[in-house]
């Protein structure tokens, strides 16, 4: 609880709020890219953030790059959910579940 995920790409923060193609789940940090483009090429790091302890923690830099024989391999069409057994919420509150479509 308290934590919070960016993703910095090249050294500039990822401003995902205008962006469709790309989404970073607050529940796992992952960062999900919809249709991978040239110009989507460079070095992505996540930075996490605890409000409790007033941190944030920078993880290594992972180098996206295009392949250049034009091979995207196979993916079988899926719905990726990862939801806990069960979910408890007060009753007028929010809660956020996240699943996404995977798939050619």
């Amino acid at each position: 609880p308290g934590l919070s995920y960016t993703w910095i790409f090249n050294n500039n923060i990822l401003d995902l709020q205008e962006d469709s193609r790309r989404f970073v789940s607050q529940a796992t940090g992952n960062l999900y890219l919809a249709k991978v483009e040239p110009w989507d090429v460079g070095n992505y790091t996540c930075a996490v953030s605890s409000a409790e302890a007033q941190r944030r923690v920078w993880g290594t830099p992972t180098a996206l790059s295009l392949r250049g024989d034009g091979v995207m391999g196979e993916y079988e069409p899926k719905i990726e959910v990862r939801f806990p057994e069960t979910i408890y919420a007060a009753k007028g509150s929010s809660v956020r579940l996240e699943c996404f479509a995977l798939g050619k």
